[in-house]
């Protein structure tokens, strides 16, 4: 079928999917949408929807779970905690890349940072008496949420891009002076509006946690692709920037999937701090058995979601880290590809009438990277989301990812092929030329 595809059969699909506003949707939603719309029409879709990497994994992953397998290692439970190899390499690179001291024992493996968000929020907000509610510094991933929500959490968010520098620190404040916020998360760089914090931000936060004794969990998911900072060297600056500077309470998760494109075996590093590992809350034994929360976290909570990480991945993922810790390989080149793509298809909206809406980094250009955000004059976001279903081109609501930036979508370069650069300027100019109007 042509594009612009039919709004009768839009229309059709989107209430068979019982779909009355695009913005509210959740990704996997939109992912069937777009996926029931090829089918029916036999347009293939531009799919900027999901954060799905779109790179191959490093043979040394490969090999190294083909030859556990030819070990083994499948008929065998792995250990809750990770196997040793694994938490050794986790431990050496948080070493190298972020220059922190996390001791192996506080490295631990989960099924994807997805696991790790639930096994976090889980836990920290049974800390304390009265502390039972999840800050998020926004914008942020949708489904992190929906995890609080699907747990009875309580959470309370703020987007961010107004309250940049020392303004951080009293807005942050505002919050945590009520005394019920038991953990904060944030991710950096941000996902999906690709601001990275400074070190004077984590400070800010890093000192605010330590005066109201809240937990920060920060989500690395898209860990040094800062692209703009070469910071792939092992044990050589610039590294990674990170709240673990300043301070004790903090909970690192670094996902397996972009990073490393590792998506498929679901496995990521799930890395506490040695003084928040050992420390102890009476409140824990209402919940656990122990009330130390390193063994809460692996015994209590983990325990129950998966009985640990899958074997393979765990032995595929131990080389992998081994060979960039000993500087044999180098992951960052890997993905450079997404800021590459990001700055051409960044520059496809802007000449076709679309505005970036998160351009700025304080008072540097946004970076380019795995995510870049947009809106289009005259159009709220709920209405361009919707329209550019028409013309074969998916994405998600700034709105869903608790951005007060209505107005906007977030793309995800990872799936666009470079093939479809010309299909993609193509359809941009079409929608342009019919959509003037609303400018």
């Amino acid at each position: 079928m042509s594009i612009p595809i039919s709004r009768d059969k839009v229309n059709e699909i989107l209430a068979n999917n019982n779909i009355n506003m695009v913005s509210r949707a959740s990704i996997r939603e939109i992912k069937k949408l777009v996926n029931d719309i090829e089918t029916e029409t036999g347009t293939s879709f531009i799919r900027m929807e999901m954060g799905i990497p779109g790179l191959p994994i490093s043979r040394i992953a490969i090999d190294a779970e083909i030859e556990a397998l030819n070990n083994g290692v499948a008929a065998i439970y792995p250990d809750i905690q990770g196997t040793p190899e694994l938490k050794k390499e986790m431990s050496r690179f948080v070493k190298n890349f972020m220059d922190i001291d996390v001791s192996p024992e506080c490295c631990l493996p989960t099924v994807g940072s997805m696991q790790g968000g639930f096994a976090a929020f889980l836990t920290t907000t049974r800390l304390h008496e009265g502390k039972d509610t999840v800050l998020f510094i926004d914008p942020g991933f949708p489904v992190q949420k929906a995890q609080c929500k699907v747990l009875g959490i309580n959470y309370e968010r703020f987007d961010v891009y107004e309250y940049r520098g020392e303004k951080l620190r009293e807005k942050l404040e505002s919050y945590l002076s009520k005394g019920n916020i038991s953990s904060i998360i944030y991710s950096n760089p941000n996902n999906p509006s690709w601001v990275c914090f400074k070190e004077e931000e984590l400070q800010i936060i890093g000192e605010l946690a330590e005066k109201y004794n809240v937990v920060v969990i920060e989500d690395l998911a898209y860990f040094a692709m800062d692209f703009r900072n070469d910071l792939s060297k092992p044990g050589v600056p610039p590294y990674q920037p990170t709240v673990a500077k300043y301070t004790k309470n903090f909970i690192q998760l670094i996902s397996g999937s972009k990073a490393f494109s590792y998506a498929g075996q679901r496995i990521s590093m799930f890395i506490i701090s040695n003084d928040l590992f050992h420390a102890k809350f009476p409140a824990l034994r209402k919940f656990y058995d122990s009330d130390e929360f390193g063994r809460v976290m692996i015994f209590g909570t983990i325990y129950c979601l998966s009985s640990g990480t899958a074997h393979t991945p765990q032995y595929g993922m131990a080389a992998v880290l081994k060979a960039v810790n000993d500087g044999k390989y180098n992951f960052v080149d890997d993905v450079k590809e997404y800021g590459e793509k990001a700055k051409e298809m960044k520059t496809f909206f802007t000449e076709n009438g679309f505005d970036i809406v998160y351009d700025k980094d304080l008072d540097e250009p946004i970076a380019d990277g795995f995510y870049f955000t947009f809106s289009y004059p005259g159009m709220t976001g709920e209405q361009l989301n919707k329209e550019l279903l028409h013309y074969g081109i998916s994405a998600i609501s700034l709105e869903s990812a608790g951005s007060d930036r209505t107005e906007g979508l977030r793309a995800c370069v990872s799936l666009v092929s470079r093939d479809q650069f010309p299909e993609l300027k193509r359809r941009l100019q079409l929608f342009n030329e019919h959509n003037q109007l609303h400018s």
